[in-house]
């Protein structure tokens, strides 16, 4: 006899409901003080020792026993050995999910441009790929080559010169799929480094690692941390948390299908945030009949049990309107649409990192080849962060240059504000241009 998933369950029409969500999220983005002062050292002391720090963490953290920083160090010729180890179905599929996420990326590409007024002035934008990147591809508990490909193709599609690659992984058979990824993303090198240590190396630079522009990735909660305390040094994507799926069914869905896609979720991490809102309350019974059954038959069920019992959630909601105000508030990472009318639905949806429109698109399919990049904003941030894009790795400059006329016409405007904001100089500046009338 299966043992039932104790799954929560809450109503819209709880008069509760709203105060329930929210204690069933649990998305406090402060980071207990003990990670912090922890990060914090690691940061100084890389900052200051450098490579002798990263190669002291690493041996520490990562439980790497190397005796050379330049062990940690994988160049192009490694990674291309990598990919032509790999048996030839692991290099097909690699190789065709690259190409599809490289195929979306490129539509995402912006170009420079200008407009010219009538007096001859001309204003615009001017797009520059940024020059030196860093991405953070996770590797603590598994190997990830789709996320070294979800992060380092859109900064090739970008334009970036130079993409640099850190993981906690190192060089062999285990962790080939993840340097052939590299390979195949037009990674630079790749150093086999996690953790807060690899983000300050990223941040400040060491002999062996130059600093970057910008980091891209997501990690831990270590990870996390350090990218916040390094923001402002260089950029930074966003703060990722646990991964997170929301799934909107109407009921008419296989409830096989539901669970699964609960499951991948779940299967991440103890977590993991896996929630289904139906307008279908028949509908919940029959999905958690699903996961009773299939649970069992899984490689990670404990994991997927500890995920659902401790941040799953079956949410009944009166209608697909109001199911779409609960996921506006939730702001998912990844959102399934798996309705009737998932087109219709899609104009009810502002915050969600990721939409997956109809039955048939599993959220799995975004994670490892459907194109759009996989990294993507948790934890509510999707309410104002995007999923990562060819634009996080690309800055616009303003093109500003005015005619004579112009700089007459606007200098009258532009003295005027200056001085009620009492800056003298800007407005002299300004009306030293006014061509004379003499």
């Amino acid at each position: 006899m299966t043992s039932k998933t104790a799954i929560r369950r809450i109503a819209t029409n709880d008069p509760d409901f709203k105060d329930n969500l929210i204690g069933i999220l649990d998305r406090d983005m402060l980071i207990a003080e003990s990670i912090t002062s922890t990060v914090s050292d690691i940061l100084k002391n890389v900052r200051e020792r450098g490579d002798e720090a990263l190669l002291e963490y690493t041996k520490t953290f990562d439980k790497f026993a190397v005796s050379s920083i330049d062990d940690l160090v994988v160049g192009r010729e490694q990674m291309e050995e990598a990919l032509a180890s790999i048996g030839s179905s692991q290099r097909e599929a690699l190789s065709e999910a690259a190409k599809r996420i490289r195929n979306y990326h490129e539509k995402q590409k912006q170009g420079s441009w200008q407009y010219q007024e009538a007096d001859g002035s001309v204003y615009g934008q001017k797009v520059t790929p940024l020059e030196r990147v860093g991405v953070y591809v996770p590797g603590g508990k598994a190997n990830y080559p789709s996320s070294m490909l979800m992060l380092a193709v859109p900064a090739q599609v970008a334009g970036v010169k130079e993409i640099v690659a850190t993981v906690p992984t190192q060089l062999g058979a285990d962790g080939n799929l993840v340097f052939a990824a590299a390979a195949l993303a037009g990674v630079s090198q790749v150093f086999t480094v996690g953790g807060a240590q690899a983000i300050a190396a990223l941040a400040y630079g060491t002999k062996t690692i130059s600093k970057v522009d910008k980091i891209a990735g997501p990690g831990n909660v270590y990870v996390a941390a350090a990218k916040k305390m390094v923001f402002g040094e260089v950029g930074i994507d966003m703060v990722a948390g646990p991964s997170e799926l929301t799934i909107v069914c109407d009921g008419e869905t296989d409830p096989d299908w539901i669970a699964m896609d609960m499951f991948s979720q779940a299967e991440h991490d103890e977590q993991a945030q896996s929630i289904l809102i139906s307008t279908d309350k028949p509908f919940i019974d029959r999905v958690q009949k699903s996961i009773d059954t299939l649970l069992p038959t899984m490689n990670r069920q404990s994991i997927i049990r500890a995920s659902l019992e401790q941040r799953g959630v079956f949410i009944h909601a009166k209608d697909i309107v109001d199911a779409a105000d609960v996921v506006n508030e939730i702001a998912p990472e990844h959102l399934e649409l798996s309705v009737a009318e998932p087109i219709d639905m899609l104009d009810l949806i502002n915050n969600a990192g990721a939409i997956f429109l109809g039955r048939y698109t599993a959220e799995a399919l975004g994670d490892y080849c459907a194109g759009p990049s996989h990294v993507l904003p948790t934890s509510g941030t999707a309410r104002f962060f995007s999923a990562l894009g060819v634009y996080d790795f690309q800055k616009r400059s303003s093109v500003i240059q005015c005619s004579a006329i112009a700089a007459h016409n606007l200098a009258g405007i532009t003295s005027e504000l200056a001085m009620n904001e009492h800056l003298q100089a800007h407005a002299l500046s300004a009306e030293y241009r006014i061509i004379s009338k003499k």
